[in-house]
């Protein structure tokens, strides 16, 4: 068995990662592996629409993965979300006789009703404990308390059934052993938010491709989680509406856009190049874009409950691959000012402590490791498989043990490499060493070329002498005449 490491994947709307490390006793950890496919062809706003073909992918990150860490991968965690992610609050309440003091029993019972909740269509990923609530107050653990009567007030996460069953498809179809599934939005706020900011009050915001999802903290618990179906890939469609195609859409993107512009920075006569010697003017540019984005970050604000609007001191997050538009932090204090909500900061990176002569292997410091950085983090079961060795062939012999003829891996095709035998088995005898050439034709002992020559000392009567022996009798078998013709 290979050393503990844990593997996680992430299923995004315009990439899939992969990502392997493992956990030091420091509290570090250190990146392994990283694997990426184009996911552009079959998942749309996080759901795998295309059962087949995300299956296709999620085989290639597993195999990528294990070829660089020449190890079989046993099992894998999964971040997932998406389009249709949404929160619905249940109170549960439990009637008790005079003077009961609420036990763990009577606690397990309210969450049990609860997680028995149906949703038609919908699924439910998480459900978490906010408060309860033990005759007129509120309590985070009710044992030990005496009341009458108890409710415990929870937060159900759904996903539409459909969208769960195909990622689950998906998964079986590749063969892939699930340790867990993770909520992404979760295990991303757990890597880039501060315990202060969700204690106080906190808005993240995951600026997507495709999906914009919007978290709400408040002491220390989640209180909202909602998908905005509405990414950067919508600047980059409207930005095609301009006559250019997407490949030139997306990358003028990147390079030009801003969230906000001045007016009097605007010059009314520039323009901008769009490729084929054409031009589009700058200020019509500026338009497109700003007028998405503005829609973008006033969705935001919707999805934000009116109860929680005052209670945000620990301000607005922001990460994703759209948090890194020029002036983003400015259009959300304009959006937000009203609120009286203008603290904002863009987490770049995680607050995990990462192995620093590893980061460069994923840490680009532009929002988009995040998610998978965090599902890395929520692991905690070893994903190793055995260990994969760069093996010619293996047999057992005679006692059962099990003999592996492995290739040097310091030869060069053409010359000659002693093949190194190794025995496992009940057994410790000694690993026999043949002499091989890695051309076209194996060799093991010369013919006599003399017969007062000395004949050489036979190989052990072992599967593999036996071998070799079929080998040269079969190659006499080619040049040797047959005596009947």
């Amino acid at each position: 068995m290979a050393k503990d490491l844990i593997v996680a994947i992430e299923l995004g709307s315009s990439k899939m990662t992969g990502i392997a490390g493992r956990k030091n006793p420091d509290g570090s950890i250190s990146i392994l592996a990283v694997a990426k496919e184009d996911s552009t062809q079959y998942i749309r706003k996080g759901v795998a629409y295309n059962i087949e073909r995300t299956a296709q992918g999620l085989s290639n990150i597993v195999n990528k993965l294990k070829n660089t860490l020449k190890t079989e991968i046993a099992q894998v965690y999964v971040g997932i979300g998406g389009q249709s992610i949404h929160s619905v609050k249940n109170p549960v309440i439990k009637e008790l006789p005079q003077d009961t003091i609420v036990s763990q029993e009577m606690v397990n019972e309210l969450m049990d009703t609860n997680r028995s909740m149906v949703y038609p269509d919908y699924e439910i990923l998480d459900a978490i404990t906010e408060e309860y609530k033990v005759g007129a107050l509120f309590q985070d653990d009710p044992i030990g308390i005496q009341a009458e009567h108890l409710e415990g007030n929870f937060l159900n996460v759904l996903w539409r059934r459909s969208f769960y069953r195909n990622i689950n498809k998906s998964l079986d179809n590749a063969g892939i052993k699930v340790a867990e599934m993770y909520l992404a939005p979760l295990a991303m706020a757990d890597s880039v938010l501060t315990e202060a900011e969700k204690r106080a009050g906190c808005v993240l915001v995951d600026l997507g491709a495709e999906t914009t999802t919007v978290s709400v903290y408040y002491r220390d618990k989640l209180r909202n989680i909602a998908v905005l179906p509405l990414g950067s890939s919508n600047i980059t469609k409207d930005l095609e509406s301009l006559q250019m195609d997407e490949t030139n859409a997306e990358a003028m993107k990147l390079k030009y856009s801003s969230a906000m512009t001045n007016e009097e920075d605007i010059d009314v006569n520039a323009t901008l190049p769009i490729g084929d010697g054409r031009t589009v003017s700058s200020r019509l540019f500026i338009e497109v874009v700003e007028a998405r984005i503005l829609e973008i970050v006033e969705n935001v604000k919707y999805l934000i409950p009116n109860e929680l609007t005052d209670k945000l001191l620990g301000g607005i997050v922001l990460t994703g691959g759209g948090s890194n538009m020029k002036n983003i932090e400015k259009l959300f204090r304009e959006v937000f000012g009203m609120d009286k909500v203008d603290k904002v900061r863009i987490a770049k990176t995680t607050t995990l402590n990462i192995n620093k002569k590893d980061s460069d292997v994923i840490l680009a410091e532009d929002g988009t490791t995040n998610t998978i950085l965090g599902l890395l983090a929520k692991g905690d079961m070893n994903c190793a498989g055995r260990a994969i060795s760069d093996t010619l062939f293996g047999e057992e012999d005679e006692n059962g043990e099990h003999t592996t003829i492995t290739l040097d891996p310091n030869a060069t095709t053409g010359t000659s490499v002693a093949s190194q035998a190794t025995t496992t088995g009940p057994a410790t005898a000694p690993a026999a060493t043949q002499t091989a050439t890695t051309g076209t034709t194996a060799v093991v002992e010369e013919e006599k070329e003399e017969e007062n020559e000395k004949e050489p000392e036979r190989p052990k009567d072992t599967k593999i002498s036996r071998w070799f022996g079929s080998l040269k009798k079969f190659g006499r078998s080619l040049v040797e005449p047959d005596v009947n013709e």
